[in-house]
């Protein structure tokens, strides 16, 4: 018996949605909103997931928009952090979230970070740590391999807004999350 084109696009349409269920939890507004509040949602890029602190445990990184950085942060107990301004001086994000940006598409943007916790990793109902990175210029992000002091480690790459095109890295460096420009993606 063969079936219509339609109705096997249709099913494997199904069969690819239910595949796509069972590869772990979803990363939607509710689980942001249960991890670090209401007042921060999705972007719409994707959330990227390694091992960030080299404990063998998955962790997740959440490209999202945050009104209110530091309102949740007692409460959905994660640091909020500026790596970005502390590079350049002075990185307080309880100053620093207050000063209003130039760039209008850029105000609010946060990278959310969970390092994951046991077998269930970054969707563990107590991971090990959260944070919100503040004040980051960002385009699109990336995880992979950076080389420091005799080792590798998993670093997150930023591809940086603005007219200059820099591209930077985020990474932990065994007690923080440390900024590091890298040069100029312009030819």
């Amino acid at each position: 018996m063969s079936f219509p084109r339609f109705a096997l696009l249709i099913l494997g349409g199904l069969s690819l949605s239910i595949s796509a269920q069972n590869t772990g939890p979803l990363v939607d507004n509710e689980f942001v909103h249960s991890q670090f509040g209401a007042n921060c949602a999705l972007i719409g890029s994707p959330s990227l997931t390694a091992d960030l602190n080299g404990d063998g445990v998955e962790d997740i990184v959440i490209p999202a928009r945050c009104t209110s950085p530091m309102m949740d942060e007692a409460e959905e107990h994660y640091v909020v952090i500026d790596p970005y301004d502390a590079f350049f001086g002075y990185g307080n994000p309880k100053i620093t979230t207050q000063f209003s940006t130039e760039d209008p598409e850029r105000r609010g943007f946060s990278l959310l970070i969970i390092h994951g916790a046991g077998v269930e990793a970054w969707h563990s109902l107590s991971p090990k740590a959260k944070f919100m990175v503040v004040n980051l210029p960002y385009k699109t992000i990336y995880v992979k391999k950076m080389a420091a002091k005799k080792k590798e480690r998993m670093a997150i790459y930023v591809d940086e807004t603005g007219g200059d095109a820099m591209t930077s890295v985020l990474y932990w460096d065994g007690k923080k999350y440390r900024y590091e420009p890298m040069g100029s993606n312009l030819e």
